[in-house]
């Protein structure tokens, strides 16, 4: 009798303990600062990991974090290569088509870049010109739609940045977080670049995504954004990550 009761003692032990916690293992481009980033250490940080870590925390989810390059992350996802993407992911009516999306955790708008000398104060004043962006981003998008202006796409958003620093292109277009990060806050490009304006393209929200049908996942990461919002936490990561301006 005692030995059972032993035994039940410890299975009760094993079962409730966090390490057993189900683990969802994230994709993430980590070159899009503050959002998701590889930092001196060579670890992969910024707010949406942190977000997603508090989230596990609260839902009972391990996040695991894996290092994908953009232009095949959407493709990896489709062949189970991981069980979603935390990456700065705008959720489209074109991508819910594809992908399930988990309720948002971010509203981001994209700005425009350019050089601190340049008259130009919105897209419109940019015909004739050269903007750069992240390929198949909402940035990369935003430059497409504009009339008269040539587009020019980068595998990673630093590189445009550079690009820009350097006078090869005349502007870049990505989300506003991240060029607020390389405008306002890199000690290269600070006081060489500036923000001039948002483009009003209606409104946009970072989601997680996963694959079409997992909804055992969807339903963790879900119950963990509800509690990180109703709980502030995610109030506490813009102030850290972000400096609470959204």
């Amino acid at each position: 009798m005692v030995k059972k009761l032993v035994l039940s003692l410890a299975l009760v032990a094993l079962t409730a303990s966090p390490t057993l916690a189900k683990t969802i293992v994230f994709a993430t481009d980590a070159t899009w600062p503050p959002m998701e980033f590889v930092n001196a250490d060579k670890q992969i940080t910024g707010y949406a990991i942190d977000y997603m870590k508090a989230a596990g925390k609260e839902a009972g989810f391990t996040p695991e974090f894996k290092a994908v390059a953009w232009d095949g992350i959407f493709a990896g996802l489709a062949a189970g290569k991981y069980n979603a993407i935390c990456s700065s992911v705008s959720i489209t009516d074109e991508r819910k088509k594809t992908m399930e999306f988990s309720t948002p955790y971010f509203k981001v708008r994209q700005a425009l870049v350019v050089p601190a000398k340049s008259a130009a104060k919105c897209i419109d004043d940019m015909k004739g010109k050269t903007l750069g962006a992240q390929i198949s981003t909402t940035g990369h998008f935003a430059i497409k739609k504009a009339e008269g202006v040539k587009d020019k796409s980068y595998d990673e958003v630093g590189l445009a940045f550079e690009d820009l620093y350097n006078g090869r292109i005349d502007g870049v277009v990505c989300d506003d977080p991240v060029a607020a990060q390389y405008a306002l806050q890199n000690d290269k490009y600070k006081g060489a670049l500036k923000i001039v304006c948002i483009i009003e393209a209606g409104d946009e929200y970072y989601g997680i995504a996963l694959q079409k049908g997992n909804k055992e996942d969807l339903e963790l990461i879900n119950t963990g954004i509800k509690a990180v919002q109703e709980k502030g936490i995610d109030k506490q990561l813009l102030a850290k990550w972000i400096g609470g301006g959204k």
